[in-house]
Formats: structure tokens, C-alpha cells, sequence
């Protein structure tokens, strides 16, 4: 059934309820069930997070994580410009059933995801800089002004949820990284080590997972790097420490556990792009107009329901991101 959905951002504070009871379960399983998600090829799933499985949080149960160093700096005040249309998605929705494809094809590494090392975690800018750097993580959060954001999340599935990210904006990062004039795009590349990683010894994956964005892109106020989640340091399930967040872009973009900042003038390929480029490409932007080659973009299931809805251009932030197209008409803006 489709439910007419508010456009814009406005919603009251109130509605915006992190950690909601997470009701139905067995419904929401059945509506997973139902899901267009029988793909062509095995190895070609998507690589955006998706949610919902009991058996995963008894897992994350049975086997907690270390402690993360950076516990002390949250939470964070919330930014009030980032608002939703909808609940914030329960938080063991979105942090017990995930895609990582580093630590398995299937949707339930959350347990396996633990053996990631985050400390030390040092992170290295290249590239087209004034000076090639490494930084600590804790070193760089110390840097970063720190904030939660309420954003939509829109899976290239066609599924969707809402989230609170702390982090700070990538705008800022690039500042920190200072580029030289030449750099026209950022390539992120998140962490490659066989040893504590499983799925990295998938031969038939172009490993290290490889995404990028043009500059342009990186400096819009909406892009993010995502630290934290609902309140606390980010899972590594959800790509401890550093990950890429876009939400006006399918999830596939938000490349996790980040170690590598390049800026570079030849425009990245991503993981994703690589392995199926008529699927995944480089733009991936929030469109339901155009299809994924096998399955509508029109509509979403919105996490923790059976109801669709429909799904807006831009996942519905294009006050904020349809400049960075103009004259692009004639490139898929999925692509």
C-alpha cells in the first residue's frame, strides 16, 4: 500500500524517537521474506546495510565488543537542521543484520565483524595534497567538531530507514586534508586485511572496497563522516571507526571502515562499479525514476513495517544536492 509521504524536512522533534520499541517482529520478517532480493549472479548483492534478524542480536549478545577508547565523547548535540520525515529507525534494526561483505556474504557478520580491529587505527591522506599525512583516529576526532544528525537512509534494495549518525562533516575533512588546486575528486578505501577480514579472501571481488566522490560532492553540507551511532561510538558492524555517509546516494556509497583519503583528478571506480558496472555506478544517486535493471525504484519498505512508500529524487534532499547535477542530463543519475 502506498502512504502519502510529507515532503521536505519538517517534523517535530517529539517524532524523532531513537531506540523505539521494535514491535512485530514476525511480520517484519515475513515482509523480508517477500523482498525482491534474488539476484542473477551470488556474489553480485548489494553492499548497503540492511536490517532485522533476532538471531544476530542474540549473537551480538553472546559475544559483546571491546570497549572503543572513544565512548567518553558521546553523545553529541544533535544539529537541528537535519530533521526527518519519519521515526528513527530502531537501533537493533540497524545494528544486528548487516551487509559487510569484508567479513562474509551474509547478512549476519555482526558477530564476525567484532574480531575488527579499531585501535590503533591510523588513517592516511594522498594524493593531490600540500603534504601526504597519517593521523590517528583518536588524534583526528580531537580535531573534528563533533555533532548528530538525523538522515534518511535509502538502500539500493529498496528498503530504507533512519538513523542518527554522529560524526562531523566532510567538508571539514577536506579542509583538514588541504588539496591542491589540481584534485577534482576523493577516492575512500576502507581497511584490507585478509587475517581479521574473511570475505577479503573472495578471490573473485575486487578487494580493497573502493568508493569515491567528485569534490564538489565532498564539500556539500549533507556529506558526512559517520563516528558514532544512536548515541555511541559506531559499531563495527556499521564500519567502525570512520564511514562515508550520503544519504541523498543508495548505500552502497557509504564505504565503511575508511584508512585511505585520496584526492586525484581521474575519477574513481568503486567496488561495486567495478565488479557490475551496469548495475552500480559511479553517480548512484536516489532516483525513482529510473530502475535498477532488475527491480523498481519507485517505492521502499521503510524498516520495521510492511508499508511501502514512495521514494522521493535525491531520497528527498534535493534542496540541498541537485545543483551539484545541473547539465548532467545526460548521464543516469543512478549510474
Amino acid at each position: 500500500m502506498l502512504i502519502k509521504v510529507k515532503r521536505g524536512w519538517e517534523m517535530k522533534d517529539s517524532l524523532a524517537t531513537p531506540e523505539a520499541v521494535y514491535r512485530n517482529r514476525r511480520r517484519f520478517l515475513q515482509g523480508m521474506a517477500a523482498t525482491p532480493l534474488v539476484l542473477g549472479m551470488g556474489p553480485l548483492l548489494t553492499a548497503c546495510d540492511d536490517s532485522s534478524a533476532a538471531d544476530s542480536a542474540v549473537q551480538l549478545a553472546a559475544a559483546p565488543p571491546a570497549a572503543d577508547p572513544s565512548a567518553g565523547l558521546y553523545p553529541v548535540t544533535r544539529n537541528p537542521r537535519f530533521t526527518l520525515d519519519r521515526p528513527v529507525t530502531d537501533e537493533d534494526l540497524a545494528t544486528s543484520y548487516n551487509n559487510f561483505y569484508e567479513f562474509g556474504s551474509s547478512k549476519n557478520i555482526a558477530r564476525e565483524a567484532q574480531r575488527l580491529p579499531i585501535r590503533p587505527w591510523m588513517v592516511r591522506f594522498d594524493g593531490l595534497v600540500e603534504q601526504p599525512f597519517e593521523i590517528g583516529i583518536d588524534e583526528l576526532l580531537a580535531k573534528m567538531p563533533l555533532e548528530e544528525r538525523l538522515y534518511r537512509h535509502r538502500c539500493v534494495e529498496a528498503w530504507s530507514m533512519a538513523v542518527p549518525w554522529s560524526g562531523f562533516g566532510l567538508r571539514q575533512l577536506v579542509e583538514f586534508a588541504k588539496p591542491t588546486s589540481g584534485a577534482k575528486f576523493v577516492k575512500f578505501t576502507t581497511l584490507n586485511n585478509q587475517d581479521v577480514m574473511p570475505g577479503q579472501r573472495a578471490s573473485w571481488y575486487p578487494w580493497p572496497y573502493v568508493e569515491g566522490l567528485t569534490l564538489a560532492e565532498a564539500t556539500n553540507e549533507l556529506a558526512f563522516i559517520a563516528t558514532g551511532l544512536y548515541g555511541k561510538p559506531i559499531p563495527r558492524q556499521n564500519g567502525a571507526p570512520l564511514r562515508l555517509v550520503t544519504p541523498w546516494k543508495y548505500g552502497f556509497k557509504s564505504i565503511k571502515s575508511i584508512v585511505s583519503f585520496e584526492f586525484t583528478d581521474v575519477r574513481p571506480v568503486g567496488f561495486w562499479e567495478e565488479l557490475q558496472a551496469s548495475e552500480y555506478g559511479f553517480w548512484a544517486n536516489v532516483n525513482p525514476q529510473v530502475s535498477h535493471p532488475r527491480w523498481s525504484q519507485a517505492t521502499e519498505r521503510v524498516l520495521g513495517s510492511d508499508e511501502r512508500v514512495p521514494t522521493q529524487l535525491y531520497n528527498g534532499y534535493g534542496e540541498f544536492v541537485a545543483d551539484l547535477y545541473a547539465n548532467k542530463e545526460g548521464e543516469r543519475l543512478f549510474m
